[in-house]
């Protein structure tokens, strides 16, 4: 049986793309979700942090088997409490939680959204609803590039000492984790990033940054004396195509926008390396050592701006702009229409 702590009314506010093929989207009113399975959670939502082109994923990334009941609402990264919970699970009414949800389901630009018992985790105390929301996508793509795709051991074994790991656009929200993931690590870091944020991504804990608009990876990786074990690549196209060059023989290329082997550049075929692409998969006991290494005081998620409810297509402007340095977050608390 499941528990809940409040009423729960029948409808919510929610944001709706209205067509896949397009980026536009308007304030709705849309049935509170119901809880259908024993790892289905109905969480009040916080605040959802926005992710750089996902009105497009519908569009590119059509889901192969969508839930049914699958509406038109972005927003994935999540922070909120839990209303109602199954009773075997491991989360009670009343939890404060985060998450990143899976794209097959309906997104959390709405007052109330589902969430799954494997998705979820407690979020960081020592943060706030917006800085938490901030956390799971980034944080877990960088975790799992890391420390499942690229091998290396758990963040605080310190066993990827003089190893050196190469992260294009550092600046951005998967960047900075990557940097301060990999140096906990041990790993010596290269971040490359624009001019203004070079002092940021030096911040972070990386050893040495490349100004990309004066630095060419091409002609830096050509050097052998600068190559690294490890690249992972945030960009995809030129970046990408550069980032081979910097990855030594016998070395790891890892991409989250697209795989490696489409822009790998001819004169480079012999070279042995391990090319992924990949694309993060939610998993909630690696946001729980996230989580647990935030409350210990060894990172905090950078959060560019804060947005109203109904402030969202400003939001979306900000994010799509490019000049974004961390996360851009609705915040559902500044509506003074918002829900208890």
């Amino acid at each position: 049986m499941a528990a809940q702590i409040q009423t729960v009314p029948e409808s919510c506010r929610a944001i709706l793309q209205l067509d896949p093929q397009q980026q536009n989207l308007s304030l709705a009113s849309l049935p509170v979700p119901k809880v259908k399975a024993p790892n289905e959670h109905l969480i009040r939502v916080h605040a959802v942090a926005l992710c750089k082109g996902e009105l497009l994923w519908l569009k590119n990334f059509p889901p192969s088997e969508p839930d049914e009941d699958r509406r038109m609402v972005p927003g994935y990264d999540i922070a909120g409490r839990v209303v109602i919970a199954g009773a075997s699970s491991p989360f009670k009414a009343g939890d404060e939680v985060f998450c990143r949800t899976n794209y097959r389901r309906t997104g959390a630009l709405r007052d109330y959204t589902i969430a799954l018992t494997e998705e979820l985790a407690l979020r960081p105390q020592r943060l706030s609803w917006t800085q938490s929301a901030a956390v799971a996508l980034s944080a877990e793509t960088a975790w799992q590039a890391l420390f499942v795709h690229a091998g290396l051991e758990s963040p605080d074994s310190g066993l990827a000492k003089g190893k050196r790991i190469l992260v294009t656009a550092a600046s951005g929200g998967v960047g900075a984790w990557l940097i301060q993931l990999a140096r906990l690590a041990g790993a010596d870091v290269i971040g490359t990033c624009g001019p203004s944020n070079v002092d940021f991504v030096r911040s972070l804990g990386a050893k040495e940054v490349l100004d990309y608009r004066t630095t060419d990876l091409n002609t830096w990786g050509s050097n052998q004396q600068n190559q690294v074990d490890i690249v992972i690549d945030c960009i995809g196209g030129k970046s990408l195509e550069g980032a081979w060059w910097a990855v030594k023989d016998g070395g790891v290329l890892l991409s989250i926008n697209q795989p490696p082997d489409q822009v790998r550049p001819e004169s480079l075929k012999s070279r042995n390396v391990k090319s992924l692409f990949f694309i993060m998969e939610p998993d909630g006991k690696q946001l729980k050592q996230i989580a647990t290494l935030i409350n210990e005081g060894k990172f905090d998620p950078t959060v560019d701006s804060v947005y109203s409810f109904n402030e969202y297509s400003e939001a979306f402007k900000r994010l799509e702009s490019g000049h974004a340095k961390g996360k851009v977050v609705i915040d559902f608390d500044l509506e003074t229409t918002a829900l208890s």
